[in-house]
């Protein structure tokens, strides 16, 4: 029967790929308690789409529920911020995709009926996640038998996270069919003529190879022309779509490293010899070392090129014996005591085979430690390994090898297994017990043996003390005390010689590189003036950011929508330049065609070379040596063999172009052109129907308020 582990095993990355993370629909009650006023769904909003405001108290609770999802698929039980900051936003996400697209579906009649969805579980259509999760590795077929037995158990037999978790994959593949239906319905509508294809088809089926020569835009000075400030706001005001800017802010910032003083390491070299003695009569290295070091103890067996160099040369070149100390030493910012704890002959590979006995709960760990028992008894009374491991292993892709896994060495296996099996003399059996269960390991040949040891290390990192953090704090808190504006905050940095960084950052960045949980800073850029040092909301300008101190101002901020003329300025001069230049530039060019039809004459009369471009087609995007240049490529594809072009412009410069030879490729088939061009319209279909649907739609993202 499938377990809940399979389920996770399985469908993790399947789910991951169909149209991203979601939830189940979940129906929040009453929350607020008295909190439907204006005033308090304005201050607990999330963010509004298309008119319908998103509450903190259900975004959250839907961010809690897929962070439950995420935890039952990791081996860990606390997430990271980092993984945080994606569930909320594939929370987000779905909440647009539901509330953008849901009204869509609905007025188009598209559902999922409870047939259909019994059909992609159990019957004869099975979703490509009931496949994935159901299938068996070893036939490749999928048993709707263990599929209906496992959906009898979920009512009764499992805890109520299983269940929670099948829901979520019922609505994964309700959301996947929906979105299936609507793209289809799209594709459909799409079709390709006859001449379109025959259009494309002699487009790809055109290769040419051409002369050219251009005369780059940089080519003329500034100083040649002549820009008024009505060309610039002309210019502007035409081309005010391109003046599309995101919400940002510009801060500039300093910090205050915190880094471990001359005391420090005087305090840590000190607490090292201070020990050694107490190291040295230690007669328990393993727990010595987990009650007094910095780093645990690691029984790891190494061979000498897998130690420092000094420490290797002491165990293996001098009489060094199990107990004696070297050091104390300094390395990679630590004082460390190093103690020989063991030194055995051992391989450096070995050949093992296994029978591996899966245990899901206490209550089967009690029964497969029996049979564990019993298999091992077994063993060493000469019943045949290879038919056991057929019978009884669940790692079917050894099994079916008689639980043959070959060579393998240190580090390819999981710890337990890996220690029983070099443990092991040729032909022992041990059991040992890993993630993945109980083991019954039989070691069949041993590698050859060399000299390898496990080492004790005391370890002392040398890390910032408290008196140090206070110091660095005060040098911190001066600064900001004395600066409070962005004026006398560049004139501080200036005289002290402080090294300044400068970013653009969104509203919703969660990360300054280089800067630990800055967060915060960026929440605080938000909510402050230009030309003030920012504050966080309890008014403080230092923001403590793990082993530094920032101090920050905000230079400039720019809202959503079309920038004004003003911040665009430059960018619009440098445009009506190449604009400009490229007439000049053209008038030039044609000048020098005059009674002219060769290329060599041309190129002579404007002092430039001629370059070439082989193998030239209508979807090629670049030449070769010039960069994108999509209207040459355009033109150039439409002449005849040695025919001239007129002048161009494309971006890098004007161009004058000269096909040398045109070749047809023998590609006559219009019924497969037409069926490539009408599947890449599907594939477009597919994104950029939603996409227009998110364009068109209000959407209001207030997410910065909370998180």
């Amino acid at each position: 029967m499938a377990t809940l582990q399979t389920i996770r095993t399985k469908a993790g990355l399947l789910v991951a790929i169909v149209i991203g993370i979601s939830l189940a629909a979940f129906v929040l009650g009453d929350m607020l308690q008295g909190g439907s006023s204006l005033f308090q769904r304005n201050r607990l909003k999330v963010g509004e789409i298309n008119g319908e405001s998103v509450q903190y108290p259900q975004f959250q609770q839907e961010v809690e529920k897929l962070g439950d999802i995420y935890r039952m698929n990791s081996p860990q039980n606390q997430l990271d911020e980092q993984t945080w900051i994606q569930i909320r936003e594939q929370t987000w996400q779905k909440t647009v995709n539901d509330l953008v697209m849901g009204e869509v579906y609905e007025n188009l009649g598209i559902q999922v009926s409870s047939e259909e969805l019994f059909d992609m579980i159990q019957g004869n259509n099975l979703h490509p996640i009931i496949q994935q999760i159901f299938r068996n590795p070893n036939t490749g077929q999928v048993d709707r038998g263990v599929i209906i037995q496992f959906l009898r158990n979920l009512e009764t037999g499992v805890a109520p996270e299983q269940r929670d978790y099948w829901l979520y994959l019922e609505n994964q593949i309700i959301d996947d069919r929906i979105q299936t239906k609507y793209n289809n319905m799209v594709g459909k509508g799409l079709y390709v003529t006859n001449r379109e294809a025959q259009h494309s088809l002699d487009n790809r089926n055109k290769v040419v190879d051409f002369d050219y020569i251009v005369l780059r835009h940089n080519s003329v000075a500034d100083s040649q022309v002549v820009v008024t400030d009505k060309e610039l706001r002309d210019y502007f005001e035409k081309n005010k779509d391109t003046y599309q800017q995101e919400k940002q802010r510009k801060i500039e910032y300093i910090t205050f490293q915190v880094t471990p003083s001359p005391q420090d390491f005087d305090q840590a070299e000190k607490w090292i010899n201070g020990i050694v003695s107490d190291f040295a009569s230690a007669t328990d290295n393993v727990s010595f070392i987990n009650a007094n070091s910095d780093v645990t103890f690691n029984d790891s067996w190494l061979k000498k090129d897998d130690l420092p160099a000094e420490t290797g040369a002491w165990i293996y070149e001098s009489d060094a014996e199990i107990n004696d100390i070297f050091g104390p030493y300094f390395e990679n910012n630590a004082y460390i005591l190093t103690k020989l704890h063991a030194v055995e002959m051992m391989p450096d590979s070995v050949q093992a085979r296994h029978i591996l006995l899966q245990v899901n709960t206490e209550e089967e760990l009690i029964t497969q430690q029996a049979l564990a028992d019993s298999l091992k008894a077994a063993i060493e009374n000469r019943s045949n390994f290879a038919d056991l491991a057929r019978q009884f292993s669940a790692d079917q892709g050894s099994a079916i090898q008689g639980g043959e896994l070959g060579w393998f060495g240190r580090g390819q296996m999981v710890k337990p297994f890996e220690d029983a099996a070099f443990s092991n003399k040729v032909n022992e059996v041990t059991i040992a017990q890993s993630q993945f269960g109980l083991h019954v390991v039989q070691t069949t040949a041993r590698g050859k043996e060399s000299k390898q040891v496990q080492v004790a290390n005391l370890v002392r990192n040398v890390t910032p003390s408290t008196q140090t953090y206070q110091n660095i704090y005060a040098k911190a808190s001066e600064f900001a005390g004395k600066n409070l504006t962005k004026k006398d905050f560049d004139a501080a940095v200036e005289e002290q010689k402080l090294n300044k960084r400068s970013i653009q950052v969104k509203e919703n960045d969660h990360q300054i590189p280089g800067l630990e949980n800055s967060r915060p800073v960026i929440r605080a850029a938000y909510s402050s003036k230009v030309g003030e040092v920012i504050a966080d909301t309890q008014g403080s300008t230092i923001f403590d950011l793990g082993e530094s101190f920032v101090i920050a101002t905000l230079v400039s901020a720019t809202e959503e929508g079309v920038a004004s003329f003003e911040e665009v300025k430059t960018r619009v001069e440098l445009a009506v330049l190449k604009e400009k230049k490229g007439k000049l530039l053209i008038e030039k060019m044609t000048a020098a065609m005059q009674g002219k039809t060769e290329l060599n004459a041309i190129a002579g009369e404007l002092g430039t070379d001629i370059k070439k471009a082989t193998n030239i087609h209508f979807g090629s995007i670049s030449i070769p040596g010039i960069g994108m240049e999509p209207k040459i490529i355009g033109s150039a594809t439409t002449l005849e063999n040695n025919e001239l072009s007129t002048p161009l412009e494309g971006n890098n410069g004007v161009f004058l172009v000269q096909v040398t030879d045109v070749k047809k490729e023998n590609n006559d088939d219009v019924t497969h052109e037409k069926n490539r061009l009408a599947q890449s319209l599907y594939f477009r279909a597919s994104s950029q129907a939603f996409n227009a649907h998110r364009e068109k739609a209000e959407i209001e993202d207030q997410r910065a308020k909370f998180y």
